[in-house]
């Protein structure tokens, strides 16, 4: 992947025979040394108007920036970067990354449209699609995650998009990406794809048959758990309705926030690594515990969807969940209120490890999920691996205690 000719000068000038590999990007993209009067970050804009020298540039429009709402170089900045980290053809940026899933349905849609959903997507996704796309007349059909190249058979004449979650936010079951988007570009319909979980560095969405890949740069792209961003991106076939949409709804982040998020950037793929093998060491060492009835990890070999996962993915992320053994909800309740280390709350990718109890009544309506004991989500972050497990180890005994 080359970079642009706008990029800061010493990458430019950097002679190589090859395309630079992400994590040299990681450090590169979205710099302008001769924009920012040589310093290394770009700085935070804020502001709603922008003045024209002339009548006539403002009736044209001729600056590159018009108005706040429409972006500025903080914000485009981060936008051309994630662009040519994920091979796209334009990125838009939201508050969150629920409304950059949301704005792509509705660039994307129509009253009369069915589409087809994942049945383990996101559950505030899963609402939208009830709620608000069924209130603008657009049918909604959940299909197993597992399908395969049989999704073919779901289609119908007014299906126009397919849309994906892999792995599955609380699950973690592995799609066919490239068999999905075969089928589904075969019969004219546009793939749409919540890639979080691996961002761009894990998963090449777009390489994969991906129309727009959608992210929630609150976790990864954040890292600290103190912003809240949303990041669409789009080959060059769904580009123009992505955007038109994005202006058109009006959903732009704060530039602090950006900022962070560009700060972020940085370091993504350094802190990625770093979580993936501590949730790994983690699984494995969940896996011995006699209070663990099964790991869902699809790094592991065991995974139902472990060959997908090998074949399309370059490494795993720090997320994933643990089945228990039966036990009672009090006994549960002293194991997780009692942890010193993992915190107890929504969201992930921060440096803090996190561990969630998963409601066992998951709306499904296309497959059933069951399991006999609680489900825990755990994310791991930064903290010394043998800490973790010695909370956690700590944990299982009181569970254990008598009452």
């Amino acid at each position: 992947m080359d970079m642009p000719t706008k990029t800061a000068a010493p990458v430019a000038a950097m002679p190589r025979r090859k395309p630079l590999a992400k994590q040299t990007l990681l450090t590169h993209l979205g710099r302008d040394r001769e924009a920012y009067h040589g310093f290394v970050n770009p700085p935070v804009y804020r502001g709603s108007t922008v003045l024209f020298a002339s009548m006539d540039d403002l009736v044209h429009g001729r600056n590159e920036f018009t108005y706040g709402r429409k972006g500025n170089p903080t914000l485009r900045a981060l936008e051309d970067a994630w662009t040519q980290l994920s091979g796209a053809a334009g990125t838009v940026l939201c508050s969150s990354g629920l409304l950059a899933i949301t704005t792509a349905l509705l660039a994307l849609v129509k009253a009369g449209d069915h589409i087809l959903v994942t049945d383990s997507v996101y559950g505030p996704v899963r609402q939208f699609c009830d709620g608000m796309l069924a209130r603008l007349g657009v049918r909604v059909r959940y299909f197993d995650p597992a399908c395969g190249a049989g999704i073919a058979e779901l289609f119908e004449p007014a299906t126009r998009l397919v849309y994906l979650e892999s792995p599955g936010s609380l699950t973690l079951e592995i799609q066919d990406v490239p068999a999905i988007a075969a089928a589904a570009h075969a019969r004219g319909a546009v793939v749409v794809m919540d890639n979080t979980w691996s961002t761009p560095l894990l998963f090449d969405a777009h390489g994969h048959g991906v129309d727009v890949s959608v992210e929630a740069g609150t976790k990864y792209l954040g890292g600290a758990s103190d912003l809240l961003i949303g990041v669409a991106s789009a080959n060059a076939a769904t580009w123009p309705a992505l955007r038109a949409a994005h202006l058109t709804l009006g959903c732009m982040p704060g530039p602090e926030d950006v900022f962070l998020a560009l700060r972020g950037l940085r370091t993504l793929e350094l802190r990625l690594r770093e979580s993936e093998w501590r949730a790994l060491e983690l699984a494995h060492w969940l896996q011995r515990r006699p209070e663990v009835e099964r790991v869902l990890h699809p790094a592991l070999p065991g995974h139902a969807n472990h060959a997908i996962w090998r074949r399309d993915f370059d490494g795993s992320s720090g997320l994933f969940s643990a089945v228990l053994k039966p036990v009672a909800p009090q006994r549960l309740a002293r194991m997780l209120d009692g942890l010193e280390l993992f915190g107890m709350g929504y969201s992930w990718g921060g440096f803090e490890s996190l561990v969630t109890p998963i409601d066992h009544d998951l709306q499904r309506t296309a497959t059933t999920w069951t399991a006999a004991g609680p489900t825990l989500r755990f994310y791991a972050g930064l903290e010394d691996v043998d800490d973790l497990k010695r909370d956690l180890d700590d944990g299982f005994r009181r569970m254990n205690r008598g009452d």
